[in-house]
């Protein structure tokens, strides 16, 4: 199901949904339709790991706009999911499984030393001041899932708010160099109050680093997918791409090797954005000049491969995509 949306919904518009930087509710209604809104929630029997990075970087290589938008819904799916807050789940959880309602979340506030973005704690909930600098899906989503420290003793607090504009919340649109159709802005939180029936869930902050392994894994998938994508096309050139297959194969053992505890997340989140890049510009080369006017599918994937550089990115990570970009 998810090759076929790709190939027959996503990608034929992905070109245009670039150029407009809008998706259509369509995609996200195709992919409600089948199902995809709850696989957070999926029996593990059916979808297994394998399972859900094949659907992960299918969807991405046919629009990382879409794509990037959808991915952050199953965030809030899998902690509401887990939340003690019987309430807030009987709300929202049915919806949010079968795509009558989307959400997205906000962890960056959480994770710079020190964070971005505190919860104070109040008598009848929480209030939250700071920033959170990267919220995808600002205007499509209808709830956002926010992570904050709380700072009286630094765990997580995990809020379920409307995506709307809140006294005390304000949006600033980021001009993004690839996927501007996920509306990803800047979150401003002045006193935001946030009743305690919207508290979701809390975390240690042990629990909450060990979360993020799993995290950097499932976001590897949009690197990986604009790779499959650029293969896809360079063999439609009549290029001969296996040694791209390859690598990129081996870039998914690296990937599955860090998720069991055999290798470092952070060298094999690198491996694949500069994998991403190289056969991008595979395709620029390939495709020749007309790469180089706006508008076509080369010259955009060259612009997303960037933006999987630094998009979803870690200390570490930006540590070893340094030494392979500048010591090969």
């Amino acid at each position: 199901m998810a090759h076929k949306i790709a190939e027959n919904i996503l990608f034929p518009a992905a070109d245009r949904v670039d150029a407009d930087g809008q998706i259509p509710d369509s995609h996200f209604e195709a992919l409600a339709a089948d199902g995809f809104y709850g696989l957070a929630v999926a029996d593990e029997a059916d979808v297994t790991p394998s399972v859900l990075v094949e659907v992960y970087e299918t969807l991405g290589g046919g629009c990382l706009a879409t794509a990037f938008t959808w991915l952050q819904h199953h965030g809030a799916v899998a902690g509401l999911s887990r939340s003690p807050n019987s309430g807030l789940r009987d709300r929202y959880l049915e919806g949010l499984v079968d795509g009558t309602f989307r959400a997205g979340v906000s962890m960056a506030g959480t994770i710079p030393v020190p964070p971005l973005l505190w919860a104070r704690r109040v008598d009848d909930g929480y209030v939250l001041d700071g920033v959170a600098p990267f919220v995808t899906g600002w205007g499509i989503v209808d709830l956002l899932q926010v992570s904050a420290r709380d700072e009286f003793d630094n765990s997580i607090v995990n809020v379920l708010i409307p995506a709307q504009s809140l006294r005390g919340l304000t949006a600033e649109q980021l001009p993004l160099i690839a996927a501007r159709g996920s509306n990803t802005v800047r979150l401003q939180f002045d006193g935001l109050a946030v009743p305690r029936g919207l508290v979701s869930t809390f975390v240690t902050p042990e629990e909450f680093a060990n979360s993020q392994l799993f995290a950097s894994w499932k976001n590897a998938c949009m690197a990986m997918g604009i790779t499959r994508r650029a293969i896809t096309e360079l063999e439609t050139l009549g290029v001969d791409a296996d040694p791209l297959k390859e690598q990129a194969a081996l870039a998914r053992l690296d990937l599955d090797a860090a998720l069991d505890g055999r290798a470092k997340i952070a060298e094999a989140r690198a491996r694949t954005s500069e994998l991403a890049v190289r056969a991008a510009a595979a395709l620029v080369t390939a495709k020749g000049s007309s790469s180089l006017i706006a508008g076509n599918t080369a010259e955009r994937l060259m612009r997303e491969a960037t933006f999987t550089l630094v998009a979803f990115g870690r200390p570490a990570i930006k540590t070893a995509l340094l030494e392979r970009l500048i010591r090969g």
